[in-house]
C-alpha cells in the first residue's frame, strides 16, 4: 500500500471512530451554500467534501489533528500543552492555523466561510463543540469546519465556472 492511500484510509478511519461522517460535512456545505445556489442537492454537496478529503493536505491535517485531541483525551500530552488541548483555550489558536491551511486549498473565499461556522458552530460542530460529551475535539471541530469551508469555495468556483 502506498503512503498516500495508507494516510487517506487513516484519515477517513479517525474520522469514522469520532463520529463524523461525510454527510455530516455535506450537510455544513449546504448550510453555506443553499441561499447562493437555490437547487442545490446533497449529492453536489457530498462529492465537493469527497474532493476536498482526497487531498493529500487535507488528510495529513486530519491525521494530525485527530491524533493531538486524542493525545489530550488520554492525557498524554506534557503540561501546558495537555491542559490547553484538552480545554480548547481560545487563545491556543493552533487548532485555527491547521484548519486555515485547508481553507487555502481552494482560495479565499473560504476563509469567510470557515469564520461563519466556526462562529455559529451549526450541525456536526456543535456535538463536536459539546466539552461534556468527555470527548476531546479541539483540532477536529476547525477541521470539519474548515473541510466544509473547502468544499463550499469549490464547489462556488464550479458554479462560477459553469454559467
Amino acid at each position: 500500500m502506498t503512503k498516500r492511500k495508507q494516510i487517506g484510509e487513516k484519515a477517513m478511519e479517525l474520522l469514522q471512530q469520532r463520529g463524523v461522517t461525510i454527510e455530516h460535512i455535506a450537510e455544513l456545505v449546504y448550510f453555506l451554500q443553499k441561499d447562493y445556489h437555490p437547487n442545490l442537492a446533497m449529492e453536489e454537496c457530498r462529492y465537493n467534501v469527497e474532493r476536498v478529503l482526497s487531498k493529500r493536505e487535507v488528510q495529513n491535517a486530519l491525521v494530525t489533528g485527530i491524533q493531538l485531541d486524542m493525545l489530550a483525551e488520554k492525557g498524554l500530552l506534557e503540561e501546558p500543552l495537555q491542559t490547553i488541548i484538552k480545554n480548547d483555550e481560545g487563545l491556543y489558536g493552533i487548532d485555527e492555523v491547521v484548519a486555515l491551511s485547508i481553507v487555502n486549498v481552494y482560495g479565499s473565499i473560504g476563509f469567510t466561510n470557515f469564520g461563519y461556522v466556526d462562529k455559529v458552530k451549526p450541525g456536526i460542530l456543535k456535538m463536536l463543540n459539546d466539552k461534556s460529551s468527555g470527548y476531546v475535539h479541539t483540532f477536529l471541530d476547525d477541521i470539519i469546519g474548515a473541510i466544509a469551508a473547502a468544499a463550499s469555495s469549490r464547489l462556488a468556483h464550479r458554479a462560477a465556472h459553469a454559467e
